[in-house]
């Protein structure tokens, strides 16, 4: 079976769909591909910085994932040994003032849903499961996808948002994904059954010698989202093909000097499976002919910054507005693209690897300096997050631009 597409997006998870919706907003066909049964999400918290609450206002998907998703009052960053308080940010009034759009904590299946739900209500977007692409050419005028079971598409544009372990970045870089030898476990608790153990309106970070945990509430409050993660011995002595590393009896040992209260996120989390933490070095390139990469399959990065998903979202918004903005012309609008957005989201993995260096460290002396530092920061003090949450790309859509001085969106 053969198919013609104008344009094509490898990928139904939350970069993929909101890429389709985004250029559907302005008007242009899209087709989806996706090689899962159904549409779904792995995993269960998303950390949402306002510049992801601004690109999914540019979506039209803002007012449906609010009543949903949690706003804390502030994040608190504390050390996993001993229990005590390195430094807080508020998240209130001044936060929203500057920067327009609040934090937000969520749950990655209701944004995906609400994703999901405007890209079915909307004519100009095909969505089709069970399609795993496993190959395709690409050419100056287009590409032509190739399936598993044998379906073919020809499109004048293809875009990858198939994800870290991209089948079509191959056809534009051939690089590996990095691994760091951390290891992450996650899960969510029904808020009832933390019996009020836990602050319900704060983001809570441990930080510690190779391990570190996060906790939030997400779904309005319903459940209390954790992740702990930590550095395998096991993988750093050389042991590292799956199932060698990164066990839950690594994990026990790895958080046995934590704090009561981190030990107790511990025992609270699933022990089924865990997710090995990879990202890539930043490339010069995400183009090849007609075929452009986008979120994870171009520019994957660690999760210290909490910006996975939502430089994902940033690409949409921008893809959305380029082609729009270039009308028939793919490759200036390719290139315009990959222009404004290459530097920033290089910007995001290249510092988020030195951050985890000193959530990790177990340096005397530059533990001792980065609690000296973070004990003198006030709480409104957001200078060091401008660059992050404020930065506006040159030329993209409206919503990107920063808010008028004293403007709140809810």
């Amino acid at each position: 079976m053969t198919t013609t597409v104008p344009l094509l997006v490898v990928g139904g998870g939350i970069g993929g769909l909101a890429t389709a919706l985004s250029i559907a907003r302005h008007g242009r066909r899209v087709h989806v591909l996706e090689r899962a049964a159904e549409f779904a999400e792995i995993g269960a918290g998303l950390q949402f910085g306002p510049n992801a609450s601004r690109a999914l206002a540019a979506l039209g998907v803002y007012d449906d994932i609010r009543p949903l998703a949690v706003a804390p009052r502030r994040a608190v960053m504390k050390d996993a040994v001993d229990g005590n308080v390195l430094t807080t940010l508020d998240f209130g009034t001044g936060f929203e003032s500057r920067y327009g759009y609040p934090y937000l904590v969520l749950h990655r299946r209701d944004l995906l849903e609400a994703l999901l739900a405007k890209c079915r209500a909307c004519e100009l977007i095909t969505l089709e499961t069970r399609r795993t692409v496993v190959d395709a050419e690409v050419r100056a005028d287009g590409a032509t996808v190739v399936c598993s079971d044998g379906a073919t598409y020809h499109t004048d544009a293809l875009v990858a948002a198939d994800g870290l372990h991209s089948t079509l970045r191959g056809k534009v870089i051939g690089d590996e994904a990095v691994c760091s030898g951390y290891a992450a476990y996650r899960g969510t608790v029904p808020m009832d059954h933390m019996d009020g153990a836990v602050a319900a309106d704060e983001v809570t970070l441990w930080v510690g010698p190779g391990i570190h945990a996060i906790q939030y509430p997400v779904r309005g409050g319903e459940l209390y989202n954790q992740v702990v993660v930590f550095r395998s011995k096991r993988f750093h002595n050389g042991h590292t093909e799956p199932g060698e590393w990164g066990t839950p009896d690594e994990l026990d040992d790895a958080f046995a000097d934590a704090c009561g209260a981190v030990r107790a996120a511990v025992s609270r989390i699933g022990r089924e499976r865990h997710w090995p933490m990879y990202d890539r070095i930043p490339t010069d390139t995400w183009i090849n002919g007609r075929l452009l990469l986008t979120g994870d399959a171009a520019h994957p990065m660690l999760q210290y910054l909490g910006q996975g998903a939502c430089q994902a979202l940033e690409d949409a918004v921008e893809l959305g507005y380029r082609l729009a903005h270039n009308g028939s012309d793919i490759d200036t609008a390719y290139r315009d693209f990959e222009t404004v957005r290459l530097p920033r989201t290089a910007q995001c993995q290249t510092r988020a690897r030195p951050w985890g260096d000193m959530w990790h460290t177990d340096d005397p002396l530059t533990v001792g300096l980065r609690n000296r530092f973070l004990a003198m920061r006030a709480p409104d003090d957001y200078s060091e997050l401008d660059w992050l949450y404020a930065a506006a790309p040159p030329g993209a859509a409206a919503a990107f631009q920063m808010p008028r001085a004293g403007s709140v969106r809810g």
